[in-house]
Protein backbone atom coordinates (compact mmCIF):
# COMPACT_ATOMS: atom_id res chain seq x y z
CA UNK A 1 0.00 0.00 0.00
CA UNK A 2 1.03 3.48 -0.62
CA UNK A 3 2.22 5.26 2.26
CA UNK A 4 2.36 9.03 3.46
CA UNK A 5 6.48 9.58 4.11
CA UNK A 6 5.82 13.66 4.86
CA UNK A 7 3.01 15.46 5.11
CA UNK A 8 0.48 16.99 4.89
CA UNK A 9 1.97 20.45 4.50
CA UNK A 10 -0.58 23.44 4.36
CA UNK A 11 0.74 25.85 2.02
CA UNK A 12 -0.67 29.07 0.06
CA UNK A 13 -4.19 29.70 1.24
CA UNK A 14 -6.33 32.53 0.42
CA UNK A 15 -9.98 33.31 0.21
CA UNK A 16 -11.27 30.20 -1.86
CA UNK A 17 -8.36 27.98 -2.69
CA UNK A 18 -5.72 26.42 -0.81
CA UNK A 19 -2.90 23.96 -1.66
CA UNK A 20 -1.79 20.92 0.31
CA UNK A 21 1.67 19.41 -0.35
CA UNK A 22 2.45 15.94 0.40
CA UNK A 23 5.88 13.13 0.01
CA UNK A 24 4.48 9.43 -0.44
CA UNK A 25 6.98 6.15 -0.53
CA UNK A 26 5.31 5.44 -3.99
CA UNK A 27 3.47 7.24 -7.61
CA UNK A 28 0.04 7.55 -6.77
CA UNK A 29 -2.67 10.44 -7.23
CA UNK A 30 -3.72 12.51 -4.10
CA UNK A 31 -6.76 13.43 -3.42
CA UNK A 32 -7.82 16.27 -0.70
CA UNK A 33 -11.28 17.38 -0.80
CA UNK A 34 -12.64 16.07 -4.08
CA UNK A 35 -9.56 17.78 -5.71
CA UNK A 36 -6.63 15.40 -7.06
CA UNK A 37 -3.11 15.60 -8.24
CA UNK A 38 -1.09 12.87 -9.30
CA UNK A 39 2.66 12.32 -7.70
CA UNK A 40 6.39 13.90 -9.69
CA UNK A 41 9.12 11.99 -9.20
CA UNK A 42 12.55 13.43 -8.22
CA UNK A 43 15.34 11.49 -7.42
CA UNK A 44 13.08 8.81 -6.48
CA UNK A 45 11.28 10.60 -4.46
CA UNK A 46 7.28 11.35 -5.13
CA UNK A 47 5.72 14.67 -4.18
CA UNK A 48 2.43 15.92 -5.71
CA UNK A 49 0.69 19.74 -4.38
CA UNK A 50 -2.87 19.54 -4.62
CA UNK A 51 -4.88 22.94 -5.29
CA UNK A 52 -7.85 22.81 -3.35
CA UNK A 53 -10.73 24.92 -5.29
CA UNK A 54 -14.38 26.57 -4.78
CA UNK A 55 -13.73 26.95 -0.94
CA UNK A 56 -15.91 29.91 0.60
CA UNK A 57 -14.39 33.12 2.31
CA UNK A 58 -14.13 32.39 6.10
CA UNK A 59 -14.80 28.91 6.12
CA UNK A 60 -13.05 26.06 8.17
CA UNK A 61 -13.28 23.21 6.43
CA UNK A 62 -11.94 19.75 7.83
CA UNK A 63 -10.31 17.70 5.84
CA UNK A 64 -8.47 13.93 5.03
CA UNK A 65 -5.54 12.96 2.45
CA UNK A 66 -6.34 10.16 0.14
CA UNK A 67 -3.65 7.55 -1.53
CA UNK A 68 -5.24 5.71 -4.38
CA UNK A 69 -8.68 6.09 -2.53
CA UNK A 70 -7.27 4.96 1.12
CA UNK A 71 -7.42 7.75 3.54
CA UNK A 72 -3.96 7.80 4.95
CA UNK A 73 -4.60 11.12 7.16
CA UNK A 74 -5.67 11.97 10.06
CA UNK A 75 -3.51 8.69 10.85
CA UNK A 76 -5.63 6.08 11.96
CA UNK A 77 -5.85 6.39 15.93
CA UNK A 78 -4.37 9.44 16.09
CA UNK A 79 -6.85 11.42 18.89
CA UNK A 80 -4.06 14.31 20.68
CA UNK A 81 -4.49 16.48 18.35
CA UNK A 82 -8.09 17.77 16.40
CA UNK A 83 -8.83 17.30 12.73
CA UNK A 84 -6.67 19.26 10.03
CA UNK A 85 -8.89 22.20 8.77
CA UNK A 86 -8.15 25.01 5.82
CA UNK A 87 -9.66 28.01 7.19
CA UNK A 88 -10.08 30.65 4.74
CA UNK A 89 -9.68 34.37 5.50
CA UNK A 90 -13.32 36.33 5.97
CA UNK A 91 -12.85 39.76 4.50
CA UNK A 92 -12.46 42.01 7.19
CA UNK A 93 -11.22 40.32 9.79
CA UNK A 94 -8.32 40.71 11.97
CA UNK A 95 -4.71 39.56 10.72
CA UNK A 96 -2.52 37.51 12.93
CA UNK A 97 0.96 36.58 11.37
CA UNK A 98 3.33 33.76 13.33
CA UNK A 99 6.99 33.91 12.91
CA UNK A 100 10.25 32.70 13.68
CA UNK A 101 13.69 31.37 12.44
CA UNK A 102 15.94 29.21 12.96
CA UNK A 103 15.20 26.02 14.28
CA UNK A 104 17.15 22.90 15.32
CA UNK A 105 15.04 19.38 14.79
CA UNK A 106 15.06 16.77 16.10
CA UNK A 107 16.84 17.02 19.50
CA UNK A 108 16.42 14.12 21.67
CA UNK A 109 18.93 15.22 24.34
CA UNK A 110 17.52 18.93 25.05
CA UNK A 111 20.24 20.20 23.95
CA UNK A 112 19.05 23.36 22.13
CA UNK A 113 16.07 24.25 25.20
CA UNK A 114 12.39 23.68 24.35
CA UNK A 115 10.75 24.25 20.94
CA UNK A 116 9.32 27.39 20.27
CA UNK A 117 7.12 25.95 17.60
CA UNK A 118 6.18 22.61 19.03
CA UNK A 119 5.39 24.81 22.81
CA UNK A 120 2.88 27.20 20.33
CA UNK A 121 1.18 23.98 18.14
CA UNK A 122 0.49 22.35 21.71
CA UNK A 123 -1.14 25.70 22.45
CA UNK A 124 -3.11 25.97 19.25
CA UNK A 125 -4.36 22.34 19.57
CA UNK A 126 -6.46 23.51 22.84
CA UNK A 127 -7.37 27.32 21.99
CA UNK A 128 -10.62 28.29 20.45
CA UNK A 129 -10.48 30.18 16.89
CA UNK A 130 -10.26 33.45 18.15
CA UNK A 131 -7.07 32.85 18.64
CA UNK A 132 -5.80 30.86 15.17
CA UNK A 133 -3.11 32.88 12.93
CA UNK A 134 -4.00 33.71 9.49
CA UNK A 135 -0.59 32.29 8.56
CA UNK A 136 2.90 30.75 9.57
CA UNK A 137 6.16 32.63 8.70
CA UNK A 138 9.53 30.09 8.83
CA UNK A 139 12.15 33.17 8.27
CA UNK A 140 15.37 31.08 7.54
CA UNK A 141 17.52 28.14 8.96
CA UNK A 142 14.23 25.47 9.08
CA UNK A 143 17.10 22.86 8.96
CA UNK A 144 20.84 22.91 9.64
CA UNK A 145 22.52 21.14 6.49
CA UNK A 146 25.96 21.36 8.42
CA UNK A 147 25.32 21.23 11.85
CA UNK A 148 24.16 17.85 11.66
CA UNK A 149 22.30 15.79 15.36
CA UNK A 150 22.54 12.21 15.59
CA UNK A 151 19.60 10.91 13.36
CA UNK A 152 21.09 12.60 10.01
CA UNK A 153 24.17 11.45 10.82
CA UNK A 154 23.32 7.94 11.41
CA UNK A 155 21.35 7.97 8.27
CA UNK A 156 24.76 9.63 6.43
CA UNK A 157 26.87 6.38 8.13
CA UNK A 158 24.59 3.69 7.00
CA UNK A 159 24.66 5.27 3.55
CA UNK A 160 27.73 6.65 2.63
CA UNK A 161 30.21 5.42 5.85
CA UNK A 162 32.71 7.57 8.17
CA UNK A 163 34.61 10.22 6.85
CA UNK A 164 33.71 10.34 3.43
CA UNK A 165 33.45 14.22 2.55
CA UNK A 166 31.77 16.15 3.29
CA UNK A 167 32.33 14.88 6.70
CA UNK A 168 29.38 16.47 9.37
CA UNK A 169 27.29 17.90 6.23
CA UNK A 170 25.20 16.48 3.92
CA UNK A 171 26.20 15.40 0.64
CA UNK A 172 22.95 15.34 -2.50
CA UNK A 173 19.69 15.90 -2.32
CA UNK A 174 19.13 12.42 -0.79
CA UNK A 175 20.27 13.62 2.42
CA UNK A 176 18.65 17.15 2.07
CA UNK A 177 15.03 14.94 1.58
CA UNK A 178 15.87 13.02 5.00
CA UNK A 179 16.55 15.87 7.08
CA UNK A 180 13.74 17.28 5.93
CA UNK A 181 11.47 14.37 7.23
CA UNK A 182 13.52 14.40 10.48
CA UNK A 183 12.59 18.33 10.91
CA UNK A 184 8.89 18.29 9.97
CA UNK A 185 7.74 14.72 11.05
CA UNK A 186 9.47 13.93 14.15
CA UNK A 187 7.02 16.03 16.55
CA UNK A 188 3.73 14.59 16.41
CA UNK A 189 2.73 18.44 17.67
CA UNK A 190 4.95 20.39 14.76
CA UNK A 191 3.60 17.55 12.15
CA UNK A 192 -0.04 18.67 12.96
CA UNK A 193 0.96 22.66 12.64
CA UNK A 194 2.15 22.48 9.59
CA UNK A 195 -1.24 20.91 8.50
CA UNK A 196 -3.32 23.03 9.42
CA UNK A 197 -1.44 26.59 9.14
CA UNK A 198 -0.87 28.18 5.95
CA UNK A 199 2.98 28.13 6.07
CA UNK A 200 5.44 30.76 3.61
CA UNK A 201 9.01 29.79 4.06
CA UNK A 202 12.21 31.80 2.91
CA UNK A 203 15.85 30.07 3.18
CA UNK A 204 18.99 31.55 5.04
CA UNK A 205 22.49 30.26 5.03
CA UNK A 206 21.74 27.25 6.99
CA UNK A 207 19.12 25.33 5.00
CA UNK A 208 22.02 25.00 2.49
CA UNK A 209 25.67 25.90 4.43
CA UNK A 210 26.71 28.28 6.94
CA UNK A 211 27.58 31.83 5.53
CA UNK A 212 26.04 30.76 2.32
CA UNK A 213 26.98 33.65 -0.38
CA UNK A 214 28.86 35.64 1.93
CA UNK A 215 31.29 37.05 -1.10
CA UNK A 216 32.79 36.24 -4.50
CA UNK A 217 35.58 35.00 -2.59
CA UNK A 218 33.38 32.16 -0.51
CA UNK A 219 32.05 31.02 -3.91
CA UNK A 220 34.93 30.93 -5.42
CA UNK A 221 36.34 28.42 -2.48
CA UNK A 222 33.75 26.31 -2.18
CA UNK A 223 33.40 25.41 -5.84
CA UNK A 224 36.82 24.49 -5.66
CA UNK A 225 35.86 21.44 -3.76
CA UNK A 226 35.06 18.62 -5.56
CA UNK A 227 31.33 17.72 -3.26
CA UNK A 228 30.25 20.74 -3.72
CA UNK A 229 28.02 21.08 -7.27
CA UNK A 230 26.31 17.69 -5.69
CA UNK A 231 25.82 19.58 -2.14
CA UNK A 232 24.46 23.26 -3.70
CA UNK A 233 22.30 21.07 -6.66
CA UNK A 234 20.91 18.99 -3.79
CA UNK A 235 20.17 22.72 -1.77
CA UNK A 236 18.45 24.38 -3.83
CA UNK A 237 16.74 21.55 -5.58
CA UNK A 238 15.52 20.15 -2.38
CA UNK A 239 14.23 23.76 -1.37
CA UNK A 240 12.03 24.22 -4.43
CA UNK A 241 10.16 20.94 -3.51
CA UNK A 242 10.11 21.21 -0.17
CA UNK A 243 9.96 25.23 0.27
CA UNK A 244 8.99 27.35 -2.46
CA UNK A 245 6.67 25.78 -4.69
CA UNK A 246 3.92 25.84 -1.61
CA UNK A 247 4.68 29.35 -1.33
CA UNK A 248 3.35 30.38 -4.97
CA UNK A 249 -0.12 30.43 -5.48
CA UNK A 250 -1.85 28.65 -7.97
CA UNK A 251 -1.62 30.48 -10.66
CA UNK A 252 2.18 31.39 -10.19
CA UNK A 253 2.66 27.79 -10.26
CA UNK A 254 0.50 27.30 -13.66
CA UNK A 255 2.97 29.96 -15.09
CA UNK A 256 6.44 28.08 -13.71
CA UNK A 257 7.40 26.86 -16.84
CA UNK A 258 10.31 24.63 -14.44
CA UNK A 259 6.77 23.08 -12.57
CA UNK A 260 5.37 21.99 -15.74
CA UNK A 261 8.64 20.66 -17.12
CA UNK A 262 9.21 18.29 -13.98
CA UNK A 263 5.19 17.19 -14.15
CA UNK A 264 5.38 16.00 -17.68
CA UNK A 265 8.48 14.42 -16.98
CA UNK A 266 7.27 10.94 -17.38
CA UNK A 267 9.62 9.84 -15.24
CA UNK A 268 12.05 10.37 -12.80
CA UNK A 269 12.68 14.63 -13.02
CA UNK A 270 15.92 14.93 -11.24
CA UNK A 271 18.31 15.65 -13.93
CA UNK A 272 15.83 18.27 -15.25
CA UNK A 273 15.92 19.77 -11.47
CA UNK A 274 19.32 19.55 -11.04
CA UNK A 275 20.28 21.41 -14.17
CA UNK A 276 17.73 24.43 -12.77
CA UNK A 277 19.18 24.17 -9.04
CA UNK A 278 23.02 24.86 -10.66
CA UNK A 279 21.73 27.33 -13.15
CA UNK A 280 19.99 29.55 -10.27
CA UNK A 281 23.03 29.05 -8.09
CA UNK A 282 25.57 30.69 -10.75
CA UNK A 283 23.27 33.06 -12.30
CA UNK A 284 20.54 34.76 -9.51
CA UNK A 285 18.84 36.49 -12.20
CA UNK A 286 17.46 33.25 -13.75
CA UNK A 287 15.47 32.75 -10.73
CA UNK A 288 13.46 34.39 -8.29
CA UNK A 289 12.65 33.22 -4.91
CA UNK A 290 11.05 36.24 -3.05
CA UNK A 291 7.13 36.51 -3.25
CA UNK A 292 3.93 38.95 -1.93
CA UNK A 293 1.01 38.22 -0.55
CA UNK A 294 -1.71 40.26 0.53
CA UNK A 295 -3.37 39.54 3.61
CA UNK A 296 -6.56 41.99 3.40
CA UNK A 297 -5.19 45.27 3.77
CA UNK A 298 -1.75 44.01 4.78
CA UNK A 299 1.19 43.84 2.01
CA UNK A 300 3.91 40.85 3.09
CA UNK A 301 6.89 40.95 0.82
CA UNK A 302 9.14 37.95 1.61
CA UNK A 303 12.90 38.48 0.28
CA UNK A 304 15.50 36.01 -0.59
CA UNK A 305 18.83 37.30 1.04
CA UNK A 306 20.97 34.68 0.36
CA UNK A 307 20.44 33.26 -3.33
CA UNK A 308 19.97 36.39 -5.43
CA UNK A 309 23.14 38.41 -3.99
CA UNK A 310 25.19 39.67 -7.14
CA UNK A 311 28.86 38.97 -6.07
CA UNK A 312 30.55 39.51 -8.99
CA UNK A 313 34.23 41.62 -8.45
CA UNK A 314 33.99 45.09 -7.97
CA UNK A 315 30.09 45.16 -6.96
CA UNK A 316 28.24 43.77 -4.08
CA UNK A 317 24.54 43.43 -3.57
CA UNK A 318 22.37 42.04 -1.50
CA UNK A 319 19.72 41.85 -4.50
CA UNK A 320 20.62 41.09 -8.54
CA UNK A 321 19.40 43.85 -10.68
CA UNK A 322 16.24 41.96 -11.72
CA UNK A 323 15.52 41.04 -8.13
CA UNK A 324 16.04 44.63 -7.04
CA UNK A 325 13.76 46.48 -9.41
CA UNK A 326 11.14 43.50 -8.99
CA UNK A 327 11.34 44.78 -5.06
CA UNK A 328 11.38 48.31 -5.42
CA UNK A 329 7.78 47.93 -7.46
CA UNK A 330 6.38 45.66 -4.32
CA UNK A 331 7.45 48.59 -1.88
CA UNK A 332 4.41 50.91 -2.60
CA UNK A 333 1.33 52.57 -0.46
CA UNK A 334 -2.30 52.16 -0.44
CA UNK A 335 -2.11 49.58 2.11
CA UNK A 336 -2.69 49.87 6.25
CA UNK A 337 0.53 47.82 6.75
CA UNK A 338 3.83 46.88 5.24
CA UNK A 339 5.34 43.81 6.45
CA UNK A 340 9.17 42.99 4.77
CA UNK A 341 10.53 39.87 6.13
CA UNK A 342 13.89 39.17 5.28
CA UNK A 343 15.57 36.62 6.98
CA UNK A 344 18.88 38.59 7.92
CA UNK A 345 17.89 41.85 10.00
CA UNK A 346 17.96 44.88 8.21
CA UNK A 347 18.63 47.17 11.06
CA UNK A 348 21.08 45.65 13.16
CA UNK A 349 22.63 46.73 16.66
CA UNK A 350 24.21 50.11 15.69
CA UNK A 351 27.81 49.25 16.65
CA UNK A 352 27.31 45.69 14.54
CA UNK A 353 26.12 48.11 11.34
CA UNK A 354 29.09 50.44 11.67
CA UNK A 355 31.48 47.63 12.11
CA UNK A 356 30.03 45.34 9.29
CA UNK A 357 29.78 48.87 6.71
CA UNK A 358 33.99 48.82 7.93
CA UNK A 359 34.58 45.41 7.35
CA UNK A 360 33.02 45.93 3.58
CA UNK A 361 34.80 48.25 2.84
CA UNK A 362 38.49 47.05 3.89
CA UNK A 363 37.34 43.71 2.72
CA UNK A 364 37.09 45.76 -1.13
CA UNK A 365 40.18 47.48 -0.93
CA UNK A 366 39.38 50.96 0.88
CA UNK A 367 42.63 50.64 3.13
CA UNK A 368 45.09 48.55 0.69
CA UNK A 369 45.50 45.39 -1.02
CA UNK A 370 47.26 44.11 2.05
CA UNK A 371 44.24 44.73 4.60
CA UNK A 372 42.08 43.21 2.04
CA UNK A 373 42.35 39.75 2.25
CA UNK A 374 42.41 40.30 6.09
CA UNK A 375 38.82 42.05 5.75
CA UNK A 376 37.70 39.11 3.81
CA UNK A 377 39.12 36.25 6.44
CA UNK A 378 37.42 38.88 9.16
CA UNK A 379 33.99 38.98 7.41
CA UNK A 380 33.90 34.83 6.93
CA UNK A 381 34.62 34.07 10.00
CA UNK A 382 32.83 36.69 12.09
CA UNK A 383 29.40 36.03 9.54
CA UNK A 384 29.74 40.11 8.73
CA UNK A 385 27.67 39.52 5.70
CA UNK A 386 24.34 41.03 6.73
CA UNK A 387 22.27 44.44 5.02
CA UNK A 388 25.09 46.45 6.36
CA UNK A 389 27.54 44.62 4.92
CA UNK A 390 25.93 45.68 1.26
CA UNK A 391 26.25 49.09 1.97
CA UNK A 392 24.54 50.03 -1.51
CA UNK A 393 21.63 47.70 -0.98
CA UNK A 394 21.42 49.02 2.61
CA UNK A 395 20.93 52.89 0.88
CA UNK A 396 18.30 51.81 -2.06
CA UNK A 397 15.93 49.61 0.84
CA UNK A 398 16.40 53.16 3.18
CA UNK A 399 15.49 55.13 -0.03
CA UNK A 400 12.32 52.48 -0.82
CA UNK A 401 10.64 52.72 2.55
CA UNK A 402 11.00 56.45 3.08
CA UNK A 403 9.08 56.58 -0.25
CA UNK A 404 6.54 54.80 1.22
CA UNK A 405 6.55 55.88 4.40
CA UNK A 406 6.36 59.45 3.25
CA UNK A 407 3.62 58.34 0.73
CA UNK A 408 5.68 58.82 -2.37
CA UNK A 409 4.33 55.68 -3.27
CA UNK A 410 0.58 55.78 -3.28
CA UNK A 411 -1.44 56.42 0.37
CA UNK A 412 1.06 55.79 3.39
CA UNK A 413 0.67 52.62 5.28
CA UNK A 414 -0.23 53.01 9.49
CA UNK A 415 3.61 50.77 9.78
CA UNK A 416 6.62 49.97 7.83
CA UNK A 417 8.01 46.81 9.18
CA UNK A 418 10.92 44.24 8.80
CA UNK A 419 10.47 40.81 10.11
CA UNK A 420 14.00 38.98 9.92
CA UNK A 421 16.01 35.95 12.81
CA UNK A 422 19.23 35.00 11.81
CA UNK A 423 20.83 35.94 14.88
CA UNK A 424 19.70 33.66 17.59
CA UNK A 425 18.10 36.62 19.84
CA UNK A 426 14.90 38.45 19.39
CA UNK A 427 14.31 42.86 19.33
CA UNK A 428 12.56 45.58 18.49
CA UNK A 429 14.57 48.68 16.60
CA UNK A 430 12.52 51.54 16.00
CA UNK A 431 13.90 54.27 13.24
CA UNK A 432 14.34 57.43 15.10
CA UNK A 433 15.49 59.62 11.81
CA UNK A 434 14.41 61.04 9.61
CA UNK A 435 10.36 60.60 10.80
CA UNK A 436 9.01 63.84 9.60
CA UNK A 437 5.75 63.21 7.97
CA UNK A 438 6.67 59.42 7.61
CA UNK A 439 4.91 56.72 8.73
CA UNK A 440 6.83 54.81 11.46
CA UNK A 441 9.56 52.06 10.61
CA UNK A 442 10.34 49.52 12.97
CA UNK A 443 12.58 46.43 12.90
CA UNK A 444 11.42 43.03 14.76
CA UNK A 445 13.59 40.50 14.90
CA UNK A 446 12.28 36.61 16.88
CA UNK A 447 15.51 34.20 16.85
CA UNK A 448 15.47 31.61 17.07
CA UNK A 449 12.57 29.18 17.45
CA UNK A 450 15.17 26.26 18.89
CA UNK A 451 18.70 27.10 18.57
CA UNK A 452 20.35 29.29 21.58
CA UNK A 453 23.35 31.33 21.77
CA UNK A 454 26.67 30.02 23.71
CA UNK A 455 27.38 32.48 26.87
CA UNK A 456 30.15 33.84 25.13
CA UNK A 457 28.27 34.51 21.83
CA UNK A 458 25.34 36.06 23.92
CA UNK A 459 27.71 38.18 25.84
CA UNK A 460 29.19 39.69 23.39
CA UNK A 461 25.71 40.73 21.43
CA UNK A 462 24.52 42.02 24.78
CA UNK A 463 27.52 44.46 24.67
CA UNK A 464 26.99 45.40 21.32
CA UNK A 465 23.70 46.60 22.13
CA UNK A 466 24.78 49.28 24.21
CA UNK A 467 24.15 52.38 22.69
CA UNK A 468 27.95 53.36 23.56
CA UNK A 469 29.81 50.95 21.25
CA UNK A 470 28.10 52.71 18.00
CA UNK A 471 29.84 55.93 17.87
CA UNK A 472 33.51 54.52 17.76
CA UNK A 473 32.62 51.75 15.22
CA UNK A 474 30.88 54.72 13.10
CA UNK A 475 34.46 56.43 13.30
CA UNK A 476 36.25 53.44 12.01
CA UNK A 477 33.57 53.17 9.16
CA UNK A 478 33.99 56.59 7.87
CA UNK A 479 37.74 55.95 8.20
CA UNK A 480 37.08 53.81 5.68
CA UNK A 481 35.12 55.82 3.60
CA UNK A 482 31.48 54.45 4.42
CA UNK A 483 29.52 57.94 4.79
CA UNK A 484 26.83 58.01 7.19
CA UNK A 485 23.87 55.66 6.69
CA UNK A 486 20.52 57.75 6.08
CA UNK A 487 18.77 56.34 8.62
CA UNK A 488 19.12 56.53 12.66
CA UNK A 489 17.52 53.56 14.99
CA UNK A 490 17.75 52.25 18.16
CA UNK A 491 16.72 49.13 20.02
CA UNK A 492 13.38 49.45 22.17
CA UNK A 493 12.89 46.16 23.65
CA UNK A 494 15.22 43.23 24.34
CA UNK A 495 17.41 41.97 23.52
CA UNK A 496 15.72 38.65 24.73
CA UNK A 497 17.70 35.49 23.95
CA UNK A 498 14.98 32.92 24.32
CA UNK A 499 14.07 30.22 22.59
CA UNK A 500 10.93 32.54 21.25
CA UNK A 501 8.41 32.65 18.65
CA UNK A 502 6.82 36.12 17.26
CA UNK A 503 2.94 37.46 16.48
CA UNK A 504 2.31 40.24 14.32
CA UNK A 505 -1.47 41.81 15.71
CA UNK A 506 -3.26 43.67 13.26
CA UNK A 507 -6.86 44.99 13.06
CA UNK A 508 -7.48 47.75 10.66
CA UNK A 509 -4.62 50.63 11.09
CA UNK A 510 -3.56 49.05 14.14
CA UNK A 511 -0.49 47.02 14.06
CA UNK A 512 1.49 45.53 17.47
CA UNK A 513 3.59 42.53 18.19
CA UNK A 514 4.03 40.11 20.86
CA UNK A 515 7.11 37.78 22.11
CA UNK A 516 6.61 34.62 23.57
CA UNK A 517 9.31 32.40 25.08
CA UNK A 518 9.67 28.40 25.06
CA UNK A 519 9.45 27.66 28.96
CA UNK A 520 11.03 24.13 30.49
CA UNK A 521 7.41 22.64 30.69
CA UNK A 522 6.81 22.97 27.08
CA UNK A 523 5.06 26.17 27.46
CA UNK A 524 4.88 29.75 26.21
CA UNK A 525 5.77 32.84 27.93
CA UNK A 526 4.95 36.56 27.20
CA UNK A 527 8.33 38.40 27.18
CA UNK A 528 7.14 41.72 25.54
CA UNK A 529 4.85 43.61 23.01
CA UNK A 530 4.73 46.67 21.23
CA UNK A 531 2.96 48.68 18.92
CA UNK A 532 4.39 49.31 15.56
CA UNK A 533 1.98 51.87 14.21
CA UNK A 534 1.49 54.79 15.19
Amino acid sequence: MTELVLGPLLRHVDDRTATVWVETDRPCTVEVLGSSAPTFTVHGHHYALVEVTDLEPGSRTPYRVLLDGRPVWPEPGERRFPPSVIRTRRPGEAVRLVFGSCRRSPDPGGVHGPDALSAYAHRLAASEDAEWPSALLMIGDQVYADELGPEIEEFIHRRRGAGSEPVGELADFEEYAHLYRLAWRTDPAVRWLLSTVPTYTIFDDHDVRDDWNTSHAWRERMWALPWWRRRIVGGIGSYWIYQHLGNLSPRERAADSLYAAVRRAGGDAGEILDEFAERADKDPACARWSFTRDFGGTRLVMVDSRCARLLTPGRRAMLDDSEQRWLTQQLRGGFDHLLIASSLPYLLPRSIHHAENWNEAVAGGAWGRALAGLGERMRQAADLEHWAAFEASFRTMARDVLAVARGERGPAPASVAFLSGDVHYSYLAKVTAPVTGAAPISQVVCSPLRNPLAGPFRWANVLACKPGLAAPLRALAAAAGVPRPPLKWRITRGPWFDNMIATIEISGRDCRVRWEAATGGGRLAERGTAALSA
